[in-house]
């Protein structure tokens, strides 16, 4: 008896151990808020739908601050933090200076989210919510968006210095960089397919557009017009000049003729070993769909803040 009483000690014991184990691993979950703050995502999707309603591109802004925020130490709304005279945040990095917009979006939501659940929901997890109703918006696929995650204190201009892939990077460097942040090719090439509602700088295309000989000499033509070879830096064209305003697999399509704005794109088809994948999204929507919605879920997984890590700020700019 005392045996199997010890037994039955020893294995609770084990339990208890297994559940702290998880607690400080604690995963996230698209439940996460149905009690503490049960009208999150209609007040979030209320406030793109506003949002895109004044400008379309909002969409598309929202998600890339969503991918440049996942890539930098995981998704933790660090990109969101403004410089101070005491910190410098990734704002300012490189990828990110005078081309990462949309933060008013992030604040109005936050301010509105704020007013019916003070201090509960984090910048981070606004800004999972809010990229996905964004895609959603533009006619792309849905997902259920898994919530719980913390705010960062801190921030790293080197990180995104280092971290985020380059508009000139060659189809290795693409797939050794997702890599490092757990997303396998075909998450690679899934995620990319977020450009069908992007737009770039003439200065990230312009050497695509006047140099490259792997070009659709008639794209190139046309994307001239808004890109001289001097001058002209921000000036801004659609990725898919077809359908620009739709989330749709023309992005691929267009891969298929060279006509793909920047040089990472064009990598993704150009006699590689990811070519096959590129036909298969450019023939088949609803494969894309569904891979690009179970990447976005995947990358929004990235090392996120829980439990009792980070805080949930009062204002998405500034920590606490």
């Amino acid at each position: 008896m005392c045996f199997m009483a010890f037994l039955r000690i020893f294995s609770l014991m084990l339990s208890v151990v297994a559940i702290l184990a998880c607690g400080g691993n604690a995963q996230l979950s698209p439940d996460f808020y149905a009690s503490t703050c049960p009208n999150l995502q209609r007040i979030v999707s209320d406030a793109m739908r506003e949002a895109i309603d004044q400008e379309l591109r909002v969409a598309a802004s929202v998600l890339r601050l969503f991918f440049h925020d996942c890539f930098v130490n995981g998704c933790d709304g660090s990109l969101l933090l403004d410089d101070t005279a005491t910190f410098t945040g990734e704002k300012s990095a490189f990828p990110n200076r005078n081309s990462v917009r949309g933060f008013e979006v992030i604040d109005r939501i936050k301010s509105r989210v704020e007013c019916e659940c003070n201090g509960t929901v984090s910048c981070a997890d606004i800004l999972a919510l809010a990229a996905r109703d964004g895609v959603a918006l533009m006619g792309g696929p849905t997902w259920a968006v898994p919530l719980g995650r913390r705010d960062a204190r801190t921030a790293s201009d080197c990180a995104a210095n280092a971290q985020l892939p380059s508009p000139t990077a060659t189809l290795p460097t693409l797939i050794s960089m997702f890599a490092a942040k757990g997303l396998s090719s075909r998450d690679m090439v899934a995620l990319s397919g977020a450009h069908t509602i992007g737009f770039a700088q003439c200065s990230n295309f312009r050497a695509r557009i006047y140099n490259e000989t792997n070009i659709n000499p008639i794209f190139a033509a046309n994307r001239r017009g808004a890109c001289p070879p001097s001058g002209g830096d921000t000036n801004l064209a659609a990725m898919d000049l077809q359908t620009p305003n739709r989330f749709d697999n023309n992005y691929y399509t267009n891969l298929l003729t060279r006509g793909g704005l920047l040089y990472s794109d064009q990598e993704l088809f150009n006699n590689g070993r990811l070519d096959w994948l590129v036909k298969v999204y450019s023939s088949r929507a609803a494969s894309f769909r569904r891979d690009f919605a179970a990447a976005m879920v995947k990358m929004g997984n990235i090392n996120p803040l829980v439990g009792t890590d980070g805080e949930i700020r009062k204002n998405c700019r500034l920590v606490n």
